[in-house]
């Protein structure tokens, strides 16, 4: 297909999205959405998005949003109360709201996620860490993704971190400088979805690491002069497929 009616296809998607044609318009993370005051929200979405690794979004968020209702169990928001905290009162909250679904290896993740953000700012807090990388992503990428990378394991990860990326944007309106290094993120609607345009072949949907590689690569040259960056087109992407790929038309 020539870029050219590649990128007419794409901004089609992009319109059926804004003219609410997809269907599914709520997002999982839209559970948060009058329960976690924007103060918050930060350190929720943060926390929550280091578990989202191969299990259902919607019931991750839900759950997040129980254990956030409980005014007990609150503080297993804060990173900073967190990283000093007994591990079994920890896990006790997970476990029970069913954050976490493995008892062991996701509260220690938990845990050491918040010890990572807290070491990374001098706040101790999710906006400390970003501020101490000046808004920019590439800085945040290298604490992340190389310095501090056995800190923050799945949210380092291409697919988490980048998506993580987008939904600091769009949920709490953080405005990032590099905004253009934020790649698509490549999970399973996206990977169906970028073949069914025509993007890429139908080998990348084994999911492997090199192929959601090589799909979020191809988003980005795709997008080259387009005035598009690749996370723009995320959502439209994901509802299309989840709506079972309706036809491109408005």
């Amino acid at each position: 297909m020539e870029n050219k009616t590649f990128i007419e296809n794409v901004k089609l998607l992009l319109q059926m999205h804004a003219e609410g044609l997809l269907g599914g318009e709520i997002m999982p993370e839209d559970a948060l959405i009058g329960i976690v005051p924007k103060d918050d929200l930060m350190n929720v979405l943060t926390l929550g998005m280091a578990l989202n690794y191969q299990r259902n979004s919607y019931k991750l968020w839900e759950s997040v949003a129980q254990a956030y209702l409980d005014k007990s169990s609150r503080w297993i928001f804060n990173p900073k109360v967190v990283s000093e905290s007994n591990l079994d009162e920890l896990r006790s909250i997970l476990v029970y709201y069913r954050v976490a679904l493995q008892p062991n290896r996701h509260p220690e993740i938990w845990q050491r996620v918040s010890k990572g953000i807290t070491q990374s700012s001098q706040r101790g807090d999710v906006i400390g860490l970003i501020e101490s990388a000046q808004f920019d992503i590439a800085i945040l990428k290298s604490i992340m993704e190389i310095n501090r990378k056995p800190e923050f394991p799945y949210l380092s990860g291409p697919k988490i971190f980048n998506y993580w990326l987008y939904a600091m944007e769009a949920y709490t309106g953080v405005c990032w400088r590099s905004r253009e290094l934020i790649t698509i993120a490549p999970d399973t609607h996206i990977l169906k979805a970028s073949v069914n345009l025509g993007l890429c072949s139908s080998e990348v949907l084994d999911g492997s690491s090199d192929n959601r590689q090589v799909v979020a690569k191809s988003w980005e040259k795709a997008l080259i002069d387009s005035e598009l960056s690749p996370i723009d087109v995320h959502t439209p992407l994901w509802l299309w497929s989840r709506a079972g790929f309706p036809p491109l038309s408005v």
